[in-house]
């Protein structure tokens, strides 16, 4: 499969409901400044939830497909990804389908183990705007993805000193790469805290659980133990988008994944995906993605090939 990426807005992903957004604290082994993780196995089941750190984090994954989680974004991969994820931007674990065996790498840093200054430096100006960047979400893919993740895969083998300077260079090579896209495109970053959290939490997994069907307002807004009015106005802040927006788009996302992976008849996948009409389901697809479920059909086919 050629190096590719699909970005679309919203794709579902099923958690445990039980787990709650939390502030996750990220401890390097002793003798070290940050996190470096490898993780060679079948990651279902050991996936984090919704969470988030102050720490920056980059996530490279060699092969596989699977669904992601940042900010307001939620969409998935496809032939591996090499993703950042700024300082306090909210996001799921990365899982893949359970016959899928992946390579994934994990990269965590707080920024303050630069130092006072460190990104006062002109030389160091590229990477303080790659770090302002990360908070939207980046993707990265081609070339750099692949040097990157080689570069990751042979700090294991590096000293403790060696190891940090080679951060910064991958930072340096990331800052000046134009092979990444923002995936949080609408510019707003979702920073949750205490019980706009655990709000938000419910809300995704009750969207997980029912695009398919009808979902009413009054339904949602019950959900959260919040007054209609009161949610639209809490969950336009916390994500800024309007819910019946969100559930569109995530009803599309997952059309989007079915158009590209399956052989159904779009008016079977419009109903599948929470639609009554064809109409309404036309319509809906061209304003999250642009083009119409047919044309993005041919589209995809054609990037495959």
């Amino acid at each position: 499969m050629c190096d590719k990426i699909v970005y679309v807005h919203n794709f579902p992903m099923m958690l445990n409901p039980s787990i709650r957004p939390v502030l996750r604290k990220v401890e390097p082994e002793f003798g070290n400044s940050f996190v470096l993780r490898n993780f060679s196995e079948t990651m279902q089941g050991k996936v984090p939830g919704w969470h988030y750190h102050p720490e920056i984090e980059l996530v490279f994954m060699d092969s596989g497909r699977g669904k992601r989680h940042i900010g307001n974004h939620i969409g998935y991969y496809n032939d591996g990804d090499l993703i950042m994820i700024g300082s306090d931007l909210p996001h799921h674990g990365f899982p893949s389908k359970p016959d899928e065996n992946k390579h994934e790498i994990v990269m965590q840093i707080h920024p303050a183990c630069f130092g006072d200054g460190f990104f006062n430096m002109v030389e160091t100006s590229s990477i303080a705007e790659l770090f302002e960047r990360s908070k939207m979400g980046l993707s990265f893919h081609g070339g750099i993805k692949r040097e990157i993740g080689e570069r990751l895969k042979s700090m294991f083998y590096m000293t403790s000193f060696e190891r940090m300077v080679e951060v910064i260079k991958i930072f340096h090579k990331l800052s000046v790469s134009d092979e990444y896209n923002i995936l949080n495109a609408s510019g707003h970053a979702i920073v949750v805290q205490g019980n706009d959290g655990q709000r938000i939490e419910l809300v995704y997994d009750f969207v997980r659980k029912y695009f398919k069907e009808e979902v009413s307002l009054n339904e949602i807004a019950k959900e959260v133990s919040m007054t209609v009015p009161a949610f639209c106005r809490f969950f336009k802040r916390t994500t800024g988008k309007t819910f019946i927006s969100f559930l569109n788009e995530y009803r599309i996302t997952h059309a989007c994944k079915l158009i590209f992976e399956e052989q159904q008849n779009i008016s079977s996948i419009a109903m599948e995906c929470g639609f009554n009409n064809l109409s309404n389901f036309n319509r809906a697809f061209r304003k999250v993605t642009g083009q119409s479920p047919s044309g993005y059909r041919r589209r995809m086919r054609k990037v495959v090939n």
